[in-house]
C-alpha cells in the first residue's frame, strides 16, 4: 500500500494522533513528535506550509512487521528473501502518477515543512529523503542522505565516503538525482540495506510489496510513484557548504563537515501532499538504520554456527552494538559468532552473543546471560584498534578508530554439574485463592 494507505488505516485504527493546531516546523514539531513517541502523529496546519506533517510512523519493529502481515521475528527472513528474490518495479500506467499531480519547475524549498530539528543544528534539515541516482555503468541506487537546506533552492548532503552514492559522484562528478519523500516501509528499508552494486534497492522493495515507478519529470531516474514529494536535481561533487551540526543515531550532534551540494531544479508532489517528518536520533531513525543490517549479520553468522536471530537494540543506538543468539553446538561457537557479526556490519562496536534460552528484545534478560555465563578472562574478544563509525563521539578524531569488543555469553557445553538455567517456578491457578 502507499503511505497515504497506511496513515488512513491508522487513523482508522485508533492509532494515529491527529494535532490541529497551527505549530511550527522549527523546533516545535520536532519536540512534539519526541514527547509522543512512539505513537504516530499527524500535524494538520503548519505555520510556514501548507502542507501536513506526519511522523513517528515505524518507530519499532511491531509496526513494521504488521505493515507486512508478520510477526517481528520474521522480519530477517522477509528482509533475506527479499534480496533473494528482487524484481522490477512495474511502471506506473494509471495517467499522471500521483507524485506528479503537482509538477513546480520554479522550486521554493521555503515552502515545504522541512523540520529545525533541534538547538544547535546547521539549519533545516530532510532526514527521510531516499536519495535515488542513476549511473551508466551500474544502474540506479538507492540510499539515504542527510540534506541540511541554506537557500531557497540548495542543501548540502552528508555523503559517506566509500559508499556506492560517493563512488557515483566521484565518477560524474555533476549526478543527477531525485530525492523521494513520503515512501512506504518497503521503499524505506530497502533504501537502508547494503548491497553489491549494481543492485537497484528498488529491486528489492518490491519484493517486499510490489509498487510502480514513473519517470522524473526533470533527470533520468524512475521514481516511486506513490511517493508524496519528489525533489529532482543535481549534486556537484566540486561545489561545496558546510553540512552540520546535526543530531545523529547516537543523539549526540555530529560535526560540521564540508559536503556536496544539492541544486533543487523541481518539486513534484501530490495535490494535498503530506511531508514524512523522521526525527534524528530517535526510534523511528535507529529502526531504519539498524534493522536492515540484521540479515546481513545473521547471514555472517550462519556461515559459522546456527544462527536464531539479531538485534540491533536502541541502546547501542542501533548502530554500534548488536545482540546475536545462537543454537551452540560448539566450544567455539561463541567466538566464531562474535568474529562473523563484526564483518556482517562493520560500523558494529559491541557483539553479545547468548544462548537460544535468552530473549534478546530484552535488555534484563542479555544482563542476566552476563552476569551468569560469562568470565571475562576466558570470554571476552577485544580486536585491536581499527577504523569503526563515524557516528561513534568516543571514536578517533579523523580516523574513527575504535576498539571492537565481543562478549561470549554463552553457557559452556560441559556444565561440570552446575545449573545455567533459569529454574521455573510452579504454574499455579491464583483464581483458586481469591486473586483475580
Amino acid at each position: 500500500m502507499s503511505l497515504r494507505n497506511y496513515i488512513q488505516s491508522l487513523s482508522r485504527s485508533g492509532e494515529l494522533i491527529t494535532i490541529r493546531e497551527p505549530i511550527s516546523k522549527t523546533y516545535e514539531i520536532a519536540g512534539v513528535l519526541k514527547k509522543l513517541e512512539p505513537r504516530p502523529v499527524l500535524f494538520e496546519t503548519v505555520k510556514e506550509s501548507r502542507f501536513r506533517v506526519i511522523g513517528n510512523l515505524f518507530c519499532g519493529k511491531g509496526p513494521f512487521a504488521g505493515y507486512f502481515g508478520i510477526e517481528p521475528s520474521q522480519i530477517i527472513a522477509t528482509l533475506s528473501n527479499a534480496i533473494a528474490a528482487a524484481s522490477r518495479p512495474a511502471m506506473w500506467t494509471g495517467g499522471t502518477a500521483p507524485c506528479q499531480e503537482v509538477v513546480d519547475t520554479n522550486p521554493d524549498l521555503d515552502t515545504l515543512p522541512i523540520l529545525f530539528h533541534c538547538e544547535g543544528d546547521g539549519g533545516n534539515y530532510i532526514s527521510s529523503g531516499v536519495f535515488l541516482a542513476r549511473h551508466p555503468e551500474h544502474g540506479q541506487n538507492a540510499d539515504f542522505h542527510r540534506a541540511m537546506q541554506f537557500s531557497k533552492t540548495e542543501m548540502a548532503i552528508r555523503v559517506v565516503k566509500g559508499r556506492h552514492f560517493d563512488a557515483f559522484l566521484q565518477d560524474r562528478k555533476a549526478l543527477d538525482v531525485a530525492v523521494c519523500v513520503g515512501l512506504p516501509p518497503n521503499i524505506l528499508a530497502a533504501g537502508a540495506t547494503s548491497v553489491a552494486m549494481g543492485v537497484d534497492e528498488l529491486t528489492i522493495a518490491n519484493a517486499l510489496e510490489p509498487f510502480a515507478v514513473v519517470p522524473a519529470r526533470t533527470v533520468d531516474v524512475l521514481v516511486p510513484a506513490e511517493a508524496e514529494f519528489v525533489l529532482e536535481g543535481t549534486v556537484y561533487a566540486d561545489r561545496r557548504h558546510d553540512e552540520g551540526p546535526f543530531v545523529d543515531l547516537t543523539e549526540t550532534q555530529d560535526v560540521i563537515r564540508n559536503e556536496p551540494v544539492l541544486v533543487v531544479k523541481a518539486i513534484t508532489h501530490r495535490h494535498d501532499a503530506i511531508w514524512n517528518a523522521l526525527l534524528p536520533g530517535a526510534l523511528e531513525h535507529k529502526l531504519l538504520m539498524g534493522m536492515p543490517r540484521e540479515p546481513t549479520i545473521f547471514r555472517s553468522v550462519n556461515r559459522v554456527a546456527h544462527c536464531i536471530d539479531v538485534n540491533i537494540n536502541p541502546g547501542g543506538c542501533s548502530w554500534l552494538h548488536a545482540i546475536v543468539q545462537i543454537d551452540k553446538q560448539n566450544e567455539d561457537d561463541g567466538k566464531k559468532a562474535i568474529e562473523a557479526a563484526f564483518a556482517g556490519h562493520r560500523s558494529c562496536k559491541h557483539v553479545f552473543v547468548v544462548d537460544a534460552d535468552i530473549d534478546i528484545y530484552d535488555p534484563s534478560a542479555v544482563e542476566w546471560a552476563m552476569a551468569t555465563r560469562f568470565q571475562g578472562d576466558r570470554d571476552l574478544v577485544v580486536k585491536p584498534r581499527e577504523p569503526g563509525s563515524s557516528l561513534d563521539p568516543s571514536s578517533e578524531p579523523g580516523t574513527y578508530d575504535t576498539c571492537r569488543v565481543g562478549f561470549d555469553l554463552t553457557r559452556p557445553l560441559e556444565t561440570q554439574g552446575k545449573k545455567f538455567e533459569k529454574a521455573p517456578f510452579p504454574e499455579v491457578d491464583v483464581a483458586r485463592f481469591g486473586e483475580t
